[in-house]
């Protein structure tokens, strides 16, 4: 029973403890909630205090932000009143402006009103004396032909025939004055030019010449290169296309057309001279080993030119003719020589007149690759160069340039035109090219004889190696203005029938002399 009670005691204040435990935690936690909610209405009222301060200071400077617009506003209405002021004063000094212009003008109406009253009384004054005038005139004419016995008609007929013979005459005389100042002054200009690229060019005076001719040791050599039934000389011939021309001398004389063709063979018999094995297998080694020096050669000069002058763009196939040209002549000059000159004197030619000298340069230096083909192909080298050119992309100024150089097409630049003039310089300086006596005595005996076959023409003389012909004509036969025409047809002519370098004067001499004798 006791032990009933204690449990039950035991048991209740558990309870009451366990109960106080769960009052003292729920005071604590109402304590902590009534923490939180004055400290949430502090931190309220705190964001509601900064809001109004925001809201203050926003306030403020949407204040201030309005005064500085309204300052600004005002500053600007002042300015726009203070232009407007100022052009209502320009526009009144205009209107009082307009307003004298006006009264200027009404003073000038009225001048020009008498002015044309004025002349209007002129007028009349000129049509009755321009009547009495007229009728002067008539009763003059009259009396002219009364005391002339020629009509009207007749009288003018005579004075427009004379007018007109005096005029024809001085009209004659103008137009060779005009020509004779106009040639003076272009001979001057082009003089000056081509003087000026001539000094400014500087090259040996002459050019390499390849020989095709081969020097040999000593006779045994001779026999040695013909060989057994003459099996060696044929096996060159054969192999090198070129003719191996052998007389008393000790010489060997190469002889064809192709000149490539013709260094070859003249490389090969030096090397054959030079190793002493000649026979046929081993002059077909040679022939072999010598044209691919020759190609290595071709390509060298050809691309050495391209890059002494620092072209850009050459077609391999035109690279492959320059050099092909190292082993052409003309007249004796070596062709490469004789194109970079006229690239050079092209260029400086084109410069002094203001114009493209690189392309002028290309042009010069391009001018005679139809030459490289000769041998191979038939036609005008000039125009087979243009042909050549065009295919391998060339400028169209530049083709043509090529094309007319011998004036076989029309120019259609400045450019070919330079071309012709450098070709001439280049060609006819001292030292490029040789003559023979027959050529030259040729030469100088056409000129003689195209001046002979004009008429009035009495003696004719070639001078000056051909660079001058001086014509003697009959005095009696023809006039100053006939010796004048007779020098311009005769020059045409010659550029017409003839082919020569650089110029040639013609010197029309017509003169009287009178001669007596006292004793």
């Amino acid at each position: 029973m006791m032990d009933s009670s204690t449990l039950f005691i035991g048991a209740s204040v558990a309870a009451l403890v366990a109960a106080l435990v769960f009052l003292f935690l729920a005071l604590k936690k109402a304590r902590a909630a009534t923490e939180l909610l004055n400290d949430a209405k502090d931190r309220l009222k705190n964001s509601k205090r900064d809001i109004d301060a925001e809201k203050q200071a926003a306030l403020i400077k949407i204040k201030d932000e309005m005064y500085h617009k309204r300052k600004e506003f005002e500053l600007e209405l002042k300015r726009d009143r203070i232009e407007i002021d100022r052009l209502q004063t320009k526009l009144g000094t205009k209107a009082e402006h307009l307003e004298k212009r006006e009264v200027q003008l009404d003073d000038l109406r009225v001048e020009l009103q008498q002015k044309e009253r004025n002349l209007s009384r002129l007028e009349d004054s000129v049509r009755i004396n321009d009547i009495k005038v007229k009728s002067l005139y008539s009763d003059l004419i009259s009396k002219l032909e009364h005391v002339s016995g020629m009509s009207k008609d007749e009288a003018r007929s005579a004075l427009f025939g004379t007018i007109e013979a005096e005029v024809r005459l001085a009209s004659q005389k103008y137009v060779q004055k005009v020509e004779e100042e106009a040639r003076q002054t272009s001979k001057e200009k082009a003089t000056n030019i081509l003087v000026s690229a001539m000094q400014r060019y500087t090259a040996d005076l002459v050019a390499p010449y390849l020989s095709g001719i081969v020097h040999l040791p000593n006779e045994e050599m001779k026999g040695r290169i013909i060989g057994k039934e003459g099996r060696n000389i044929k096996a060159l011939e054969m192999a090198t296309g070129m003719e191996f021309i052998i007389g008393e001398s000790p010489d060997i004389t190469v002889s064809g057309f192709n000149p490539i063709r013709r260094e070859v063979a003249v490389r090969t018999l030096e090397k054959l001279i030079t190793d002493g094995r000649i026979n046929p297998t081993r002059i077909e080694e040679t022939v072999l080993q010598c044209e691919k020096e020759i190609e290595e050669i071709i390509q060298e000069y050809g691309k050495n030119a391209v890059l002494e002058f620092n072209l850009q763009g050459i077609h391999p196939e035109i690279i492959t003719l320059i050099g092909k040209l190292h082993f052409r002549t003309s007249y004796s000059q070596n062709v490469l020589v004789h194109c970079k000159e006229v690239g050079v004197f092209a260029r400086m030619i084109a410069e002094e007149m203001g114009l493209d000298g690189a392309l002028a340069l290309r042009a010069g230096l391009l001018h005679d690759i139809g030459k490289a083909v000769t041998a191979e192909i038939e036609g005008p080298h000039a125009q087979i160069g243009g042909d050549i050119a065009k295919r391998c992309g060339e400028n169209p100024i530049i083709v043509n340039a090529i094309a007319a150089h011998h004036e076989e097409v029309p120019f259609n630049s400045i450019y070919a035109i330079i071309v012709v003039i450098a070709d001439t310089i280049s060609a006819s300086r001292p030292g490029a090219r040789r003559e023979t006596l027959t050529a030259y005595i040729k030469r100088l005996e056409k000129l003689e004889e195209i001046a002979a076959s004009f008429d009035g023409v009495k003696k004719a003389y070639a001078v000056q190696a051909g660079r001058e012909l001086r014509v003697i004509v009959e005095e009696d036969n023809l006039n100053d203005e006939q010796a004048h025409n007779l020098a311009h047809n005769l020059a045409r002519r010659i550029e017409q029938e003839m082919t020569f370098p650089g110029q040639i004067k013609v010197n029309v001499i017509r003169e009287k002399r009178s001669i007596e004798y006292a004793r």
